[in-house]
């Protein structure tokens, strides 16, 4: 077992990753699981797979696992199904010391992450991550958030869960697109940070997709080690630390937007197209070369990812994409930072972009498509 602490300020907690953590859930929690009755927030997809061995082990050490059972898809981040997770929680009269596990991918660790935070001001939550890309990001760092009319996670708050377990054996049940979309958030660890985990991840992308036990955990692990020290160093996006870890989201949010945030590109997808268009822009401002970006684009593309703006058969304009960007919570006095990359492994935070300048690139970018 691979074991990561991500320490704050007396409240740090473990990120462990192993086989075989859900069938040992109730073990694993320990303390945490204070009361009887401990509820588990899942969707359905999630469900069908995993809910007898969370509820099994729950059961073997005398607790009754109440579960509520969502509809899968990024809709369950809604006012309406936060309600309905809320009145469900108070029913069972959660307290403040309890704690409601999260047993899903990223969209049911945001939710419920979210819920917690807010009622009785504020309980205890467990991370179970499901996806890859929620055991290498969303389930490490307590952002947690639905989306609004505006746009994605504008509603949310910092709100750090008090484990997380990252079994890998339930990534077995995920189609390949899912992995996928997973591991371009497990090689942006290396593009913004890590030029030797970019140069692993090039050598070694097709054995994580394919699901090679060694492989994926290697780099499970060492996506959790830099999301925890970057943490760590910047828990709520103060100091611009932590907003390294938005490399491709400013452009892939937007490609999201406009493809109505729906299966046609999933979040992963839209990071890693987005870290490509990062990655061009970096070269059109001479602040990498055309080799990297180049570079950057092909180790993407090796991993089934897509890598042009063409494969999303977009009818828009770039100004019209540059507009969604307006919605975006990173925006301060008006102007929106933009990460960009000085080299392959040094990403930082550029304030003085303009999204005009933007706006035209999206539009080569989508005319030479």
């Amino acid at each position: 077992m691979s074991v990561t602490r991500v320490e704050l300020a007396g409240r740090s907690y473990e990120v462990r990753v192993d086989s075989g953590l859900l069938a040992d859930f109730a073990n694993q929690c320990g303390g945490l699981l204070r009361k009887k009755v401990v509820p588990v927030i899942t969707d359905r997809n999630v469900a069908m797979h995993w809910r007898e061995a969370i509820e099994q082990s729950l059961r073997d050490a005398g607790h009754v696992p109440e579960f509520l059972v969502l509809d899968p898809g990024e809709s369950a981040k809604s006012w309406s199904v936060l309600e309905r997770v809320v009145n469900w929680l108070l029913e069972l009269e959660v307290e403040r010391g309890d704690h409601i596990v999260a047993l899903g991918g990223g969209v049911i660790g945001d939710l419920t992450g979210f819920a917690a935070a807010i009622i009785k001001r504020g309980c205890g939550f467990i991370q179970v991550p499901t996806t890859l890309l929620a055991q290498v990001d969303s389930s490490v760092g307590g952002k947690t958030a639905i989306n609004a009319k505006a746009g994605k996670n504008l509603v949310g708050a910092f709100h750090q869960p008090s484990l997380v377990l990252a079994d890998l054996g339930s990534l077995a049940t995920l189609p390949l697109r899912e992995l996928q979309a997973g591991y371009a958030e497990v090689i942006k660890y290396g593009i913004l940070g890590d030029r030797d985990f970019f140069e692993w991840c090039e050598a070694n992308g097709p054995r994580v997709i394919d699901g090679e036990r060694a492989a994926l955990e290697y780099a499970v692990t060492e996506s959790v080690k830099a999301k925890a020290r970057i943490v760590a160093e910047d828990e709520r996006e103060t100091t611009g630390a932590r907003a390294l870890l938005n490399l491709g989201h400013t452009f892939g949010h937007a490609l999201e937007a406009e493809t109505g945030f729906s299966d046609r590109l999933l979040h992963g997808e839209g990071v890693a197209l987005g870290m490509v268009l990062a990655a061009r822009y970096s070269a059109r401002k001479v602040l990498i070369s055309q080799q990297d970006a180049v570079r950057i684009g092909r180790a993407i593309a090796a991993s089934g990812l897509p890598s042009d703006v063409s494969s999303l058969g977009l009818t828009c304009s770039g100004q019209e994409l540059a507009a969604h960007m307006l919605h975006d919570k990173k925006m301060d006095a008006g102007t929106l930072p933009f990460v960009l990359l000085r080299d392959i492994g040094d990403a930082f935070l550029d304030k003085q972009v303009s999204l005009e300048d933007v706006a035209a690139f999206l539009g080569e970018q989508l005319a030479a498509s």
